[in-house]
């Protein structure tokens, strides 16, 4: 049985980061909001609480009910956890008198305890918190402070209960990830076991059990996600695979041509499919940016549907979802806001009778990556940038016709081609060309122009769920700036993107 850690989410932006520290240890956990609890088995070994950006003290702060985890599993409460925890228990939580963001030092360290075990003298860590633990009950121990904060660190005697008050997860807390490897294995036993080849294995023996001899029929998109699903099923399944690569008229420029021609020779059974007109039908004159791929997202299920209904027999649509999809659709009340749907996430309708196979849901996206490299997937595949599932109708800002498709393709492939050629490609996570709904006034030879503006975006990121923008080379840009506008008639003005994600999101719909 799989050993997990469950995070339970009060709102943080850091909870992402927490799990990304806790998969970094081989240990495998799912996030899952407070008031959406999972099922409690005997494969959970810790409970995580978040920080939030609520305060204890507000009237309907976010709360749990602690005798569902206390002396039953081991906790750790991460800042607002850890005053939740203390509060519910008789403790008191108080505006602090210095809001203390940033770096701190722990001035006085218990290294007796499992948890602290190894940190040394004056360890640095990242503080984010206007209140305070102002008392601890009797049955408390504080076992680390700072020069401003008497509570950086607690333990409930006779449990394994803990509370810390700053964020381990971040790398400013230098000894952090030593921190959560004690808690991880001092306390709660895990034997980090959970790496790439493990995940392999366990799941084409989970999909060889739950699909049988059943045909699967998968949608590829040449992307990472979509190609490591197909590698997986296919190794599970072989011949009852079914691969489908639909041109819906968003790709980039020249994508359907090469992406087929890349899977040849991996042992897929792909079938090219010619869709541009249905989807372009689909979205002609919707702005919303929802609407948009919800249109996207109908039509996919249509095309397949179709293509299903040529295979005999096909009972499952396999699909490419990754762990940062499944948490960003997640809307519930309080911490989880839907920031935007993904197409590949939340079933089928009632018409379509295929079950649901997403062999990568639990993984982030470098992840995915490594698992990828584990099945031998050529690195050309694997280092390909993310691209959305909507396509390029996600980055034309605005209604979509097929002369802005043809526009932003070509400023793409220029913006795509220079990355590659001056050797940043691989350094930058995601990178792509905003068609923007803006008209400007330009001057080209002896006349005034009035044509559009494209914007270009490339960030850093380890898996999406924050970002920071590239500070690409002043020549480079001004480089494909140039060519873009001398090449692509109906652009005159090329704006490059300085926004970090949050707040910002990675695309711009």
């Amino acid at each position: 049985m799989l050993e997990k850690i469950i995070i339970l989410d009060f709102g943080s932006q850091f909870t992402q980061l927490i799990a990304r520290r806790v998969r970094e240890l081989n240990v495998y956990c799912e996030i899952h909001p407070y008031n959406h609890l999972p099922e409690f088995d005997e494969s959970v070994k810790g409970i995580i609480f978040s920080g939030s950006p609520h305060s204890v003290r507000e009237e309907n702060a976010p709360s749990v009910d602690l005798s569902l985890f206390h002396n039953k599993y081991p906790v750790l409460g991460v800042c607002y956890g850890a005053q939740f925890i203390a509060q519910s228990m008789g403790g008191n939580v108080l505006p602090s008198k210095i809001r203390e963001y940033g770096r701190a030092n722990l001035s006085t360290i218990n290294n007796d305890h499992e948890l602290l075990k190894g940190l040394t003298d004056n360890s640095q860590v990242w503080m984010s918190h206007g209140d305070t633990i102002s008392e601890v009950p009797e049955n408390f121990e504080v076992i680390a402070s700072t020069d401003s904060v008497r509570v950086a660190a607690y333990h409930i005697k006779n449990t394994q209960t803990y509370g810390i008050q700053f964020h381990p997860e971040v790398t400013h807390s230098l000894e952090g990830k030593l921190l959560l490897d004690n808690f991880l294995v001092q306390v709660c036993g895990l034997s980090q076991n959970w790496t790439p080849n493990s995940f392999i294995e366990t799941t084409i023996s989970d999909l060889q059990n739950k699909l049988g001899d059943d045909k699967v029929v998968l949608g590829l998109s040449g992307g990472v996600d979509s190609t490591v699903a197909a590698v997986l099923l296919n190794k599970a399944i072989g011949k009852n695979l079914y691969c489908i690569f639909v041109d819906n008229g968003l790709l980039r420029k020249n994508e359907f041509e090469s992406v087929l021609k890349q899977y040849e020779g991996m042992g897929l059974n792909v079938k090219g499919v010619d869709a541009k007109q249905r989807f372009y039908d689909a979205l002609a004159g919707l702005k919303d940016p929802e609407a948009k791929r919800k249109a996207i997202g109908r039509v996919f299920i249509e095309v397949f549907d179709d293509e299903a209904h040529q295979i005999e027999n096909v009972k499952w649509l396999g699909q490419g979802t990754i762990y940062p999809d499944v948490i960003e659709s997640v809307s519930v009340k309080g911490p989880s806001a839907t920031i935007k749907s993904h197409h590949n996430v939340g079933g089928l309708p009632d018409f379509m009778k295929l079950k649901v196979v997403e062999p990568l849901r639990s993984l982030f996206k470098d992840e995915v990556r490594r698992v990828g490299k584990n099945l031998g997937i050529a690195d050309e595949l694997l280092g390909r940038h993310p691209f959305p599932g909507p396509g390029l109708a996600i980055r034309i800002l605005g209604d979509i016709t097929p002369e802005k498709v043809h526009i932003l393709q070509q400023a793409d492939a220029i913006y795509i081609d220079n990355l590659r050629s001056s050797g940043l490609y691989d350094k930058v996570w995601q990178a792509g060309a905003i068609f923007l709904p803006v008209q400007s006034v330009g001057v080209m030879g002896d006349e005034r122009t009035y044509e559009n503006v494209i914007a270009l975006r490339a960030v850093e990121s380890v898996d999406g769920m924050t970002a920071d923008w590239c500070h690409l080379p002043y020549e480079l840009l001004a480089k494909i700036s140039n060519e873009i506008i001398n090449n692509v008639k109906g652009i005159n003005r090329v704006v490059y993107d300085i926004s970090s994600k949050p707040p910002a999101t990675i695309e711009w719909e």
